[in-house]
């Protein structure tokens, strides 16, 4: 096979970038080691910045998610016991953002690709990259029992911080930058209705809590947990109480359980790779960042690195190289400033029990300087809803 751009991963960095490029008349394919149905079954975030709405309404993939996606205008933010709503859209121009699930977004990218017929190859076995740093890099993988090689122009690892793109770069080529926090998130995925109309961050000192939803029936719930925890010890009643003391008492109240129908334990870390680029191989996604849930921020990075690199890309193919040698450059100040916010959101609401009772009361007093001043707000929210794209 012989195609301009080989992408490696179909989870939304990888369905984006086909997208796009695809769209522009790009020939592209993506290989994907696992499943459909296993790329579908991974449970993710769900709260989109505006410009990642944009994005879908611009390449087209936006029909469900209007339909269906719930704008938000702000978060609240829960400490001493009492709920203190932080307004995004009034403090930061006008911009939103979207509750729509990570998973509805692939679903939507995968059918759309499957309607324009661009190809996708699915459950490919021992993917392996080579020769990126020529003018001519390949790509092989087995395929029911069948050897293949793609020729192609440029490799894009979109295949997540486990893949084999960022893992087949010398070592002495990447520098990496990671921070390993001492906690995990429990989560619950349910078919109740949400407790609270918008996101709910709860600074407690039995630990973080996040009340956050998928829909107006379904709703997802966390609670900060031990690394050591195992979601077999978590029945879902010893969820719902733990979750219940860490809210205030009017959202304790309103609290409405059921059955979970996903219960899973994520540990949180930061990481960075660089530089994003090696020859002909570019990493974006996972592949090259890792940011801790807390600010919304890993999809929606995703998003950033292939507005980034599909502009430069269609440069490339234009005959201009510019954009591709700048891209790795352009994507990381975003990254460290999205790291950045992330870390002080986890610093900010989870309870370390390192940092004791000094820790605790410096929380406290940030908490109460964010509600009461309208500058320290507005930084909250122009990074929350997503800094301006820089072309």
């Amino acid at each position: 096979m012989r195609v301009q751009v080989a992408i490696i991963g179909s989870g939304p960095a990888g369905l984006f970038l086909g997208q796009i490029l695809s769209r522009a008349g790009i020939h592209t394919v993506i290989i994907e080691q696992r499943s459909k149905d296993y790329v579908l079954g991974r449970i993710r975030a769900g709260v989109l910045e505006q410009g990642t709405v944009d994005l879908l309404n611009e390449i087209g993939v936006n029909q469900r998610m209007n339909a269906e996606g719930m704008y938000h205008d702000g978060i609240e933010l829960c400490f001493n016991g009492a709920r203190h709503r932080i307004d995004l859209k009034a403090l930061s121009g006008g911009k939103r953002v979207m509750v729509y699930g990570q998973t509805e977004v692939t679903h939507d990218l995968m059918d759309a690709r499957e309607a324009a017929g661009y190809e996708t190859v699915y459950e490919a076995q021992n993917v392996s990259v080579h020769d990126f740093d020529t003018d001519h890099p390949k790509v092989r993988y087995l395929k029911d029992g069948v050897s293949h090689e793609v020729e192609c122009d440029v490799i894009a690892g979109c295949d997540g911080f486990h893949g084999v793109c960022r893992a087949s770069v010398p070592q002495d080529a990447v520098q990496t930058y990671e921070r390993v926090y001492p906690f995990g998130w429990l989560g619950i995925l349910s078919d109740t209705p949400p407790v609270s109309d918008e996101l709910i961050y709860s600074n407690h000192e039995r630990g973080f809590a996040l009340c956050s939803m998928r829909s107006a029936t379904r709703s997802r719930y966390y609670v900060q947990c031990s690394l050591d925890d195992k979601v077999e010890q978590w029945s879902d009643e010893a969820f719902w109480n733990e979750l219940r003391l860490r809210l205030d008492d009017e959202a304790a109240e309103r609290l409405v359980t059921g059955p979970s129908i996903e219960k899973s334990i994520a540990p949180l870390r930061s990481f960075v790779a660089e530089p994003m680029r090696f020859g002909r191989l570019f990493l974006a996604g996972d592949a090259a960042h890792i940011v801790p849930p807390t600010g919304a921020k890993g999809l929606n990075l995703a998003v950033a690195d292939v507005r980034y690199l599909s502009q430069a890309l269609l440069q490339f193919f234009d005959g201009d190289a510019n954009g591709i040698d700048t891209y790795s450059q352009k994507c990381l100040q975003r990254v460290w400033k999205a790291e950045r916010f992330s870390w002080w959101m986890t610093s900010l609401m989870h309870k370390f029990p390192e940092n004791g009772a000094f820790g605790h009361k410096i929380q406290q007093a940030e908490l109460a300087y964010l509600i009461g001043s309208e500058a320290a707000a507005t930084s909250l929210a122009e990074n929350y809803v997503g800094l301006p794209f820089e072309a």
